[in-house]
């Protein structure tokens, strides 16, 4: 008996046998609540290269151990999440609201819309809207159902073309256990824009869980599920009403790692597949208030209002940055992603619209930074030559 009593208690105290992978299910979706406090989602961006310490994506598995504690936050932001009646807009509640349909929003998220649509049109104010499906339902997701934005100072809603072609983030639950899925997702710019520009996106989701363990970031530790989304899009894109081309983008992938109750992901490293290659992007995790400490400053009108097309574009063709009006004399520096120059513009009197010529790139393929530097600061964007 009393060996039956000490194996009893060594199993009990075993840290690995009470450790079971975390199942995801609808209650740790993004929701709104009003006793929250609005700093809960913090967010913080890492460097796209990360430290020499940090574990390789390719850490994949039962009972994993990943450390990232030596992330070091470069910017932060703060995730909201508010009813479809909060962002006071008569046209986003008939179009996501409860007369929405198929449509038909549980949250709304004032957050920035996808690049290419902003490209193709001024679109300010924007926001993203999700669904959750109700408790009760049957088959249960987390999907984006749509996403708007003021044009003309009128409230632009821009839903997917069916609801089969909504993109589905995650089906329930998430676990270890659970099977690849896949679906494929259609929208395009109301025709309100199209004077402006034009765009539509066709993509193919494909989610597989891959492991499950401790994950360790600056925010703390966590048992996660770790859920690998691969994004393959094709977009077409017409602007200022010149004919319109479609391109292939890079494959990304998004590496998420979940826990219960946080309602984000704990830690998102993005990466895209440039020249076969799969290059980090970016790196984004849940974190509290720090002081960021910058090693330059950032002209906050340029960054606003930079945006650079087509992205990803060709070898052999130009690239247009769009820059605000009056931002005085410029430089555009390009550089690859080890830091080694690739071209320097001056632009004595630029206007509303640089054009970076095929031969200032020349046969350079891959992922360049283009820092444009200002009297006030710099602002920089990432462009894929393919």
């Amino acid at each position: 008996m009393r060996q039956l009593l000490f194996t009893f208690l060594a199993l009990a105290s075993t840290p690995a046998l009470a450790q079971v992978s975390p199942s995801i299910d609808r209650t740790d979706m993004p929701a709104v609540s009003t006793t929250t406090p609005v700093d809960s989602l913090r967010l913080s961006q890492a460097s796209a290269t990360l430290p020499a310490t940090a574990p390789p994506l390719t850490r994949r598995g039962a009972n994993q151990t990943w450390n990232y504690g030596a992330l070091v936050a470069t910017s932060q932001t703060v995730d909201r999440y508010i009813s479809v009646a909060a962002t006071g807009s008569a046209i986003y509640q008939f179009s996501f609201g409860a007369l929405g349909g198929v449509n038909r929003a549980t949250v709304a998220s004032p957050e920035p819309l996808p690049v290419a649509i902003g490209a193709a049109s001024p679109i300010t104010d924007p926001y993203q809207f999700y669904a959750v499906s109700a408790a009760a339902a049957a088959v249960q997701d987390f999907r984006s159902v749509g996403f708007g934005g003021t044009l003309a100072g009128l409230q632009v809603p821009i839903t997917y073309r069916s609801q089969a072609e909504q993109d589905i983030i995650y089906r329930f639950p998430v676990s270890f256990a659970s099977q690849p899925d896949s679906s494929r997702s259609f929208f395009e710019s109301p025709a309100a824009a199209a004077a402006t520009g034009y765009l539509n996106r066709k993509r193919k989701r494909v989610n597989r869980v891959d492991a499950w363990g401790t994950l360790t970031t600056p925010f703390g530790t966590f048992q996660t599920v770790r859920i690998v989304s691969k994004l393959i899009d094709h977009d077409s894109i017409a602007l200022g009403g010149m004919p319109g081309q479609g391109f292939d983008l890079p494959v990304t992938r998004e590496y998420k790692w979940l826990a219960k109750t946080h309602h984000v992901p704990l830690l998102t490293i993005t990466t895209q597949v440039i020249g076969g290659t799969e290059i980090i992007t970016g790196v984004q995790y849940r974190d509290i208030y720090r002081r960021i400490v910058r090693l330059g400053t950032r002209d906050a009108a340029v960054d606003a209002a930079l945006n650079a097309y087509p992205n990803p574009s060709a070898v052999g063709s130009p690239v247009a940055l769009s820059v605000p009006a009056g931002s005085g004399p410029l430089t555009v520096t390009a550089t690859d992603l080890v830091g080694r120059q690739l071209f320097q513009r001056h632009f004595s009197s630029p206007g509303r619209e640089l054009v970076l010529g095929a031969e200032a790139f020349g046969s350079f393929r891959g992922v360049a930074l283009l820092t444009i530097s200002t009297a006030r600061g710099t602002a920089t964007r990432r462009v894929v030559r393919e």
